[in-house]
């Protein structure tokens, strides 16, 4: 997630690539073509060329608009669980006590269970994080050639390849025990943490450590988790329907090439030269264009690794603190800090 308040000129023309050296060569093409020929069929008609455009306008705003809720839909699955991750350790930290149980069970012990529900949903957090941002095969890095080339680089410059070490081996070999390291090796490590939690709370429950009321509450929670990760491995795993995202493309690719045809003759009614200033024009109203089609494609996959991404490390961090803090533990890791005005 870009976190700085304005976006340079470079960084701009850099997110539009080469598609500004394209279009300022079929225009200015264009524009040398008409003033050597003359051509009078080379111009087409601006009527049937400005409704060309508004269609494609309104096609374009209407795959940001689903582009957009697609990336606010992401922030408010991982703001919810944000939120039910605070539940969930509060409600460990005061639920697991020895009100229920008959024989005596010491502080240490109630600290052990509790600590060991809440630094497994910690490591859920980052395996969560890490299943989302396995690639899929319409997401810009499966792409070949020229678009997966560019991609790769934009992960390194404003994306995942922000952060050089592996952070979800790191933070799951400290979070789960060492007899629970066989989850990393199922298909759906999130899930299968979960089912662990409830497992837990289950032995908890026949250790009257919890009553049934607690052990239903905490299991509710547990939940809500699976809910969350459901909702954002729906967006993850169904993509923007393609023949919205892919056709808006192509909408803007047929009217750039048809705008000079159109612009060119236009300008040539001011005068000798009105060709050639209609060449910074066309190349401008073709650039905005294009990087609205741009702003739009790279906003519909919000767990691209990329830099519009939803910021899910910094996310899982300031759980991770405020668990911790919970524990009573005050050897905590810094939150996340944006680099390069991306924050991951």
């Amino acid at each position: 997630m870009y976190v700085e308040k304005n976006f340079s000129v470079i960084s701009i023309l850099r997110f539009s690539g080469a598609h500004l050296i394209w279009i300022s060569m079929w225009t200015v093409f264009v524009a040398v073509l008409f003033e050597l020929t003359h051509w009078e069929w080379l111009h087409i008609p601006w009527l049937p060329l400005s409704v060309i455009g508004t269609a494609v306008a309104f096609y374009i705003g209407f795959k940001n608009n689903q582009a957009y809720d697609r990336l606010w839909e992401a922030r408010k699955i991982w703001g919810a669980i944000v939120n039910s991750s605070r539940a969930w350790g509060s409600a460990v930290k005061g639920f697991v006590s020895d009100q229920f149980i008959a024989g005596e069970i010491s502080e240490a012990d109630l600290q052990a269970a509790r600590k060991k529900l809440i630094y497994r949903h910690i490591g859920w957090l980052y395996a969560l994080r890490s299943q989302l941002l396995v690639p899929t095969g319409w997401e810009h890095i499966s792409q070949g050639s020229h678009i997966g080339r560019i991609a790769e680089k934009r992960m390194k410059t404003y994306g995942v390849g922000l952060l050089t070490d592996d952070v979800t081996m790191e933070q799951l070999g400290q979070y789960l025990g060492a007899e629970e390291q066989r989850l990393i090796n199922y298909k759906n490590t999130a899930t299968q943490i979960i089912d662990q939690q409830a497992q837990d709370l289950a032995t908890l429950r026949k250790q009257d450590l919890i009553d049934d009321f607690r052990h239903m509450e905490l299991q509710q929670i547990l939940y809500d988790f699976y809910e969350h990760q459901g909702k954002a491995e729906r967006i993850k795993k169904f993509p923007l329907p393609r023949q919205y995202a892919n056709m808006s493309l192509i909408f803007v690719g047929i009217f750039i090439f048809l705008l000079p045809l159109g612009m060119v003759a236009e300008f040539h009614q001011l005068g000798e030269y009105g060709a050639w200033v209609s060449v910074p024009f066309t190349i401008l109203v073709s650039w905005i264009f294009i990087m609205m089609e741009l702003v739009g494609d790279y906003s519909e996959n919000p767990f691209e690794g990329l830099g519009n991404d939803i910021p899910m490390l910094s996310l899982c961090r300031t759980i991770e603190i405020d668990l911790r803090e919970m524990l009573g533990e005050t050897d905590l890791p810094e939150p996340i800090a944006a680099v390069n005005g991306v924050l991951m």
